[in-house]
């Protein structure tokens, strides 16, 4: 037993049916339940499978679960007309242009985002190490359903806590996920305006160069696990070197590895070669040799740390 909260995604011109709404939304619900679209809320009666194509997402710790999904007319929330009036339906403001129906999402309520978490807090280099483990596991599970995510960063991952305080990563927020059974994790990349992803910034270099055409594709494979080594600069107490803070920022598409940020002294070697090898340019070099890292890494957390060593990328 736990609390819930409920998430709504709005939508613009699109269809306010709620197989409409289904269809376009199918990304969101990648991480339901089997029984999310079982009719108990709202009027949606479909059974999964037809609703989201061919994929299913097992439960993963570190992966968020949608437990109850349901489309349902747009409320007027409190401070809807002045935080996003463009979007709310003519019925509640003449001038929106979003939909009068939309999806509702019923998940667990967590205390707050990685991005809020690291605002008001500075985890030791213990914790640090073990969120960036967490975030790995996540993206390992991701992976390994031939799904990318393609929209990581703070904001996209809640934290909640054990009794003891320690953080517990969840990744969230599937909208920009790429999960189909009939491409896998090879995107065909035939036109330059094909949606690449959400979050540019973090978007590594695989796909940022990659050029539109016949034939072409766009291999998200190792996508999600380029931008955790990102993040994993956030966690360590540092700026994310791929967002613009002034003058100081790399970008993907042109960054040299030898021009990445030094990691925290206190941060052990073996964080610091994983975090590297993550950030490589060349994706082809990153998995095989960056596994063999992590499993060397948790070897040490365990000794040197004293942790229960969880199963990580094996």
């Amino acid at each position: 037993h736990y609390s819930s909260g409920v998430d709504s995604v709005l939508l613009l011109q699109a269809d306010s049916s709620s197989e409409g709404i289904l269809r376009n939304m199918h990304r969101e619900l990648v991480p339901a339940t089997r029984t999310a679209l079982a009719g108990e809320y709202g009027a949606v009666f479909h059974h999964r499978e037809p609703v989201l194509g061919r994929k299913r997402l097992r439960p993963h710790p570190n992966i968020i679960q949608v437990i109850r999904a349901f489309t349902s007319s747009v409320p007027l929330l409190p401070g809807a007309l002045t935080d996003y009036p463009d979007v709310l339906p003519v019925s509640l403001n003449p001038r929106g242009i979003g939909c009068s129906h939309t999806l509702f999402l019923v998940m667990k309520n967590y205390p707050c985002t990685l991005c809020q978490y690291l605002r008001d807090n500075s985890p030791d280099t213990r914790l640090s190490t073990m969120m960036i483990l967490q975030l790995l596991e996540g993206v390992d599970h991701l992976v390994r359903h031939r799904i990318a995510h393609r929209d990581l960063k703070s904001d996209n991952i809640l934290v909640e806590f054990d009794s003891a305080g320690c953080p517990r990563l969840v990744i969230t927020d599937f909208g920009c996920c790429l999960a189909d059974d009939s491409v896998g994790l090879r995107l065909p990349f035939t036109s330059i305006d094909m949606d690449r992803g959400g979050n540019s910034s973090l978007m590594p270099p695989e796909v940022t160069t990659a050029s539109a055409g016949p034939g072409m594709v766009i291999d998200y494979s190792k996508a999600d696990a380029w931008a955790v080594g990102a993040i994993a600069y956030e966690i360590l107490g540092l700026p994310n070197p791929f967002y613009s803070y002034g003058d100081s920022f790399l970008e993907s598409r042109s960054y040299r590895e030898e021009e990445l940020p030094s990691l925290p002294s206190g941060v052990p070697c073996e964080v610091k070669q994983v975090i590297r090898m993550l950030l490589q340019r060349d994706p082809n070099k990153v998995r095989k040799r960056c596994l063999e890292e992590v499993i060397q890494l948790v070897f040490v957390l365990f000794v040197v740390c004293h942790l229960v060593v969880l199963q990580v990328l094996l």
